[in-house]
Parts: C-alpha cells; structure tokens; sequence
C-alpha cells in the first residue's frame, strides 16, 4: 500500500481521503480550518502541521482547494508543494481551477523533475461520500495511468482526456453544461409548481422524458421530492452559489479567451451574481430557483432560518 499526501481536507477531500484509508492506504493531511481537520482525524487520517510533513517518502498527493489561488499558493514558494516533494511522488490536483493555473502545475512541475496530473473531479459531495466521483485526467500518457490506479478508491468512472490542462478544460465544460442545466431545472420547478402539478409526479414525468438531466436527478430544488436535495435542508449548501460562481465564471473567461459564445452561460453566471449581491453566496447554487418564482419566494426556503444573511437584513 501506498503513503498519499492530501492537501486540503473539506466537504469534499475528506471522504476522499477516507476511501484512500480504508483501501488500505496510509493518509497524511494538510487542513488548516481546525473543525474539518478534527473530522478528517476521526476517519483515520493523519492530519499534519504542513505539507513538508505530509509528503515526506509520500508516493503520491492531491490537492482539493477552492480556488486557482489556493492552488497556486499550495504548490509554491519555500513551504509549498514543489519545495518538500520527492522525484517519485506523483501530484495531482482535483480543485477546478483555470487552464492557465493548471498548465501552470504541469510546467513547474517538469521544470523539477516533478509528475503532475490535472485530476478535477465531477459527483459533488454525494459522490465523494459514496467513492463514485469521475476523475478526468490530463498529462502524459504514463503518468494518466498510474494516477488511474491511485484515483481507483475514490472513482466511479476515471477517463484519460489528453495532454496537460486536458482535465480541467473538461471539467470546466461539465461545469458549466452543470449551471445552465440547474438554470433549466429551476425554471421548469416553478413553472410545475404555479400550473398545479404534483412535484413528485412532475419529477417522475420529466426524469423519464425529454427534460431529464443530472441536476433534475440529484438536486431538484421543491423539498419532498429528493431526499438529499438542498431544498429539504432550508437549501444549506451542497454546492455553494460562491463555488457554483467559481467556476460558472472560470468557463466563461474560457469562452472569451477561445472566442466562443456562451449566452447561457452568462446568463447563469448573472443568476449566480444576483444572489451573492443578496447575500446568499453560501446557499445552495440551486437556489437559483428563488429567481423564477412569481414573488421571490420559495418552497423549501425561509430567509428567517438563514444564518448566512447575517446583517443585510434590517
């Protein structure tokens, strides 16, 4: 078995890292936020002081950040990545970052005589806890598989999408496809909900017809109908709109960049605006649906409850 290195232990790296543990894996952490590390610790994984630590005679490390520069901040300088790894130890990062951080990894990485893969991942939290995420892999050949081996506990589905930055630029894809898909599911609710429809029944008409998709089968924003959906928890964040807009924004950057037109893309990025300025950035991403009501209101939503308001309200 193998020694792994993770670097940065959230909602997400936790059960990750706990799939390495109990594949048989030795696990060492890096976490700073004191709560996530207690929770880490409890699933058998030792949390360290810094990453110099978690990668000493590590075979392999993965960071899970939220932002572009989280990890570029993680990988460089006297007390980062690049400085404290070993020729051998495979690096892997799973944070949905911009192409140009990640293409950034895979060239400092080479300049070291250091392997990089781009690994991001798709499922969201549910997936991470049940160890079925997809991997989407970009980097040499070589490299891609032995990462394949090593994603194994954690993944549902593990796909070779190219050369560096092969990885990310999919993911950012997905993501976005993600967001209009929530926009589409939001506005779909609402309208069932103001002609008179069943929620359960609508959701079992459109999961079987033309207007299924992924957020339709795992998020849908009416409490009642999914028993893990946000709307059944006052839409307390599986994906939070901060990192829904994260990344929303990153696959538009993408489009200006590649000169593409994303409309819709845009569109729901401007949704995702319009809820951080209210307040909400540490919602649900599906709450988008709050937009499509008639009057601003939402079945499963009561701002009273909402901590994360704090004072924007008088």
């Amino acid at each position: 078995m193998s020694t792994i290195a993770f670097i940065g232990l959230g909602r997400m790296g936790t059960p990750m890292a706990a799939h390495l543990v109990a594949a048989g894996h030795t696990v060492r952490g890096v976490e700073i936020n004191p709560a996530a590390a207690a929770a880490a610790q409890a699933r058998g994984i030792h949390v360290v002081g810094s990453p110099a630590e978690a990668l000493a005679g590590a075979d392999a490390c993965f960071t899970s950040l939220p932002k572009p520069e989280h990890v570029r901040g993680a990988y460089e300088g006297a007390d980062g990545i690049f400085a404290h790894a070993e020729p051998a130890t495979l690096l892997m990062d799973t944070s949905t970052v911009d192409v140009e951080t990640s293409r950034w990894c895979h060239a400092q990485a080479e300049e070291r005589g250091l392997t990089f893969v781009d690994a991001p991942i798709s499922g969201g939290t549910a997936g991470a806890e049940a160890g079925t995420l997809t991997f989407m892999l970009g980097g040499r050949a070589a490299d891609v598989e032995r990462a394949r081996e090593i994603v194994a506990p954690m993944a549902g589905n593990t796909i070779a999408c190219g050369e560096a930055g092969a990885g990310i630029a999919a993911k950012l894809v997905n993501n976005m496809m993600l967001f209009i898909g929530v926009m589409a599911m939001s506005e779909g609710s609402q309208l069932a909900e103001q002609l008179g429809l069943d929620a359960k029944i609508f959701w079992e008409v459109a999961r079987v017809s033309s207007g299924d998709s992924w957020p339709l089968r795992t998020w849908y924003p009416v409490p009642g109908v999914l028993e893990n959906a946000a709307a059944n928890n006052n839409f307390d964040a599986t994906f939070s709109v901060d990192l829904a807009r994260k990344d929303c924004g990153l696959a538009v950057q993408a489009g200006d960049t590649t000169g593409v037109h994303l409309p819709a893309a845009r569109l729901a990025l401007a949704q995702l605006d319009e809820l951080i300025a209210d307040g909400l950035g540490a919602k649900d991403c599906t709450l988008v649906a709050k937009l499509a009501s008639p009057d601003g209101t939402l079945r499963g939503y009561d701002p009273s409850l909402d901590r994360t308001l704090e004072g924007t309200r008088s």
